[in-house]
């Protein structure tokens, strides 16, 4: 018997161990950010204006967000807090320099953002021979690696030698008034100690300390994946080449062009070297013109592209007008001149005539093959430098593949299917989706400057219309200029109809406030929606299982914050702790903020499914606790942080104290499932759009505290 009990000992204490471990490994304080801070010149003068620069040296999988747009947007903006003294006074406000633009559809909105790098600077003017900037950083840097979000604070104390002229006589000494950026009302916690070395003796000049001092929060925490893939983009790319050997300027050629290089050839190896220089020709001039993209445009540029208003309108009248040309109300074409002279030059024979050769086939499919061209390119914007190049070289891949292929495999020439009519419906439903796109382009426009030409409703409607009619087009109810009479269709193409006709069904709820999650990147947000008939039925229907009855209304905070999905619950740590105990549930810690955008996709797209709705409401007391709320608490509520020694003031930097101190970790989206006990039942969780993982997780949680309740 005491083996037994000491082996069931063994056990627990194994677990215990192992459940540590866990939390320990997953749970950790990081600062992927680290910042200087210095004056523009070694030496000033009294009265004069120099500029304190602030660098931000940011891991590669950040970002930071910057200081000049909306604060009302979501995104928390970087914001400086100057201590006055009479050394200095502030000119005009905080200056970021080179910060990116960006459109996000979950804020609805434009903001700024800096990757790698970020610079920011504050003019001041120069009071006394003690010049001293004191200085504290708010901000928020985040990750889409796995979507975690960090606000946090640095403060700086920089100076310079100051340098009286013997023909000036010293300014007096004046109060400088803190003039800080209109982004945020929050006041730091705690001023930080002037750090200065003073020479009463010298009489001109005084030596302060010429480098910043920086506090920091933590280490550093290298990640170790990528920026944003472009895998996904390099596909659709590919599969664009394939579709564009399908249209009708190109199908008809790859017989013809791979037949002339086996009759001009001396022996099938000379043929099959022809075809392949012909086909690494066809991937060179695509490949040029990505180049030539980025080079013209570059990474800024092109997000640029992305986002302003005007470039995105010119989106849409070339992609409606590139859709036309496919229905056959127009061809697009280079001049003929130029076809002449490129195709002269394709007789020259070797391999400046084989380059000539693939030029020629670009230039005359451009009908075809120009606006799925066009596409590849417009998609790359907002993306890296090296995106456009990457997009032509997986476009012209496909598109050249079928030349070497057939060149090394002649006979596969007869299972190519003859051309005919079916080229052209090929042609026509590019058309469809270039029609679609170019909506989704004026989309962006409309929600960046809230014009409301395309709120939700309409977008999905016009898109509900546009696989409708090309539906009906496949089936043959439709006919265009140049399509044949269709007495009966083929198997493939009544199966493209039954899958315009299956998108449609898709869309339908949409129309009634259904998320249509699949398509949330071309959709406008759920915010548009004129009769959100799923947020109206979720608002009134009566929830018996739902716990509301035992939360009382005046909820502190209650009036401030409000859960998502009519989920009832609390909003400061003490009392949901309290109101757990009492209900005899294990709480359900949320540490979000309202700048915290993976927080946002994980309830729109993890807490609105059924059953994690379902077991949030029956098994657990949910306090969501944010951790940049700037609202200041009574003073009787401060607290001092065991981490950082600071005064922690505001809501959001108490909320961030508890995650610190007592989980090991300061990032967003952090979910922790809490005992009675207040230690994590299991792992706490991050971000992670897999439901089946986050119902994992509760259930997990649930089964852990009732074990524990039986032993107790």
């Amino acid at each position: 018997m005491p083996n037994f009990v000491t082996m069931r000992k063994l056990q627990s204490l194994f677990l215990f161990t192992c459940l540590l471990t866990s939390i320990s490994t997953h749970a950790q304080v990081q600062k992927p950010i680290s910042w200087t801070a210095k004056v523009e010149k070694d030496r000033v003068t009294i009265g004069s204006t120099v500029d304190i620069i602030f660098t931000a040296s940011i891991d590669g999988d950040w970002y930071l967000y910057s200081s000049d747009f909306d604060p009302n947007l979501g995104p928390t903006v970087t914001t400086f807090k100057f201590t006055p003294n009479s050394s200095y006074e502030l000119v005009g406000g905080i200056r970021p320099i080179g910060a990116k633009k960006k459109y996000d559809p979950i804020w609805e909105g434009e903001y700024t953002y800096f990757k790698g790098k970020a610079e920011f600077r504050q003019t001041v003017r120069v009071l006394s021979e003690r010049f001293n900037v004191v200085a504290t950083v708010n901000y928020q840097v985040c990750t889409d690696v796995d979507g975690r979000c960090i606000p946090l604070e640095d403060d700086f104390s920089v100076g310079a030698e100051v340098q009286v002229l013997p023909a000036q006589a010293p300014m007096p000494s004046q109060q400088p008034t803190a003039i800080a950026p209109p982004t945020n009302s929050e006041t730091p916690d705690k001023q930080p100690t002037i750090q200065a070395d003073t020479n009463a003796n010298s009489g001109a000049t005084n030596v302060i300390d010429t480098t910043a001092i920086v506090k920091p929060l933590a280490t550093n925490d290298a990640l170790s994946p990528t920026d944003e893939s472009v895998i996904g983009f390099m596909i659709a790319a590919f599969i664009s080449g394939l579709l564009a050997l399908l249209t009708p300027c190109v199908f008809p050629m790859i017989p013809m062009t791979v037949s002339f290089f086996i009759r001009k050839s001396q022996s099938r190896a000379q043929a099959i070297g022809k075809g392949v220089l012909f086909g690494l020709s066809i991937i060179g001039i695509y490949m040029i013109i990505g180049i030539l993209f980025s080079i013209i445009f570059g990474a800024d540029a092109a997000n640029l592209l992305a986002t302003h208003w005007l470039p995105n309108v010119l989106f849409f009248l070339i992609f409606f007008i590139f859709a036309l040309s496919f229905f056959g109300m127009f061809e697009i074409v280079l001049p003929a001149s130029l076809t002449t002279k490129i195709d002269a030059q394709a007789d020259r024979g070797g391999l400046a005539g084989i380059f000539f050769m693939a030029l020629t086939l670009a230039v005359v499919s451009f009908s075809c093959t120009g606006p799925i061209v066009g596409t590849v390119l417009v998609e790359a914007a907002g993306g890296s430098l090296f995106k456009p190049a990457l997009g032509m070289f997986a476009f012209s891949l496909a598109f050249a593949l079928p030349f070497a292929l057939f060149a090394i495999f002649p006979s596969m020439l007869s299972s190519l299917p003859k051309s005919g009519g079916w080229l052209n419906v090929v042609k026509v439903m590019l058309g469809f989706i270039e029609l679609a796109l170019a909506f989704k382009f004026l989309s962006v426009a409309d929600q960046v400057y809230h014009w409301g030409l395309l709120d939700r409703p309409i977008f999905i409607a016009i898109w509900i219309a546009i696989a409708l009619t090309a539906g009906f087009y496949l089936l043959g109810k439709i006919r265009l200029p140049h399509d044949s009479p269709v007495e009966s269709i083929g198997v493939p193409r009544l199966l493209l109809a039954v899958a315009s006709f299956a998108f449609v069904i898709y869309l339908l709820p949409g129309m009634f406030g259904a998320p249509l999650a699949a398509l949330s990147g071309y959709l406008p947000p759920q915010t548009t929606h004129d009769f959100d008939l799923v947020s109206i039925i979720r608002q009134n229907a009566a929830m018996p299982t739902t716990p509301s009855g035992n939360i009382s209304s005046n909820v502190k905070y209650g009036d401030k914050f409000k859960l998502p999905h009519g989920l009832k619950g609390y909003f400061e740590y003490k009392e949901a702790l309290a109101a757990a105990k009492k209900e005899n549930k294990p709480l359900f810690i949320d540490f979000t903020g309202h700048g915290c955008v993976n927080c946002r996709k994980m309830e729109a797209n993890v807490w609105f499914h059924p059953e994690v709705i379902k077991r949030l409401q029956n098994d657990y007391v949910i306090v969501a606790l944010y951790v940049d709320d700037p609202t200041e608490v009574p003073e009787n509520e401060w607290i001092t942080s065991t981490y950082d020694g600071k005064v922690k003031k505001t809501i959001g930097k108490i909320n961030a104290d508890l995650q610190i101190t007592k989980f090991n970790n300061n990032a967003q989206p952090y979910y922790v499932l809490l005992g009675h006990d207040e230690l994590p039942l299991v792992a706490p969780m991050a971000y992670d759009e897999n439901v089946i993982n986050f119902i994992r997780f509760l259930d997990a949680g649930k089964a852990a505290f009732h074990a524990k309740l039986a032993k107790n």
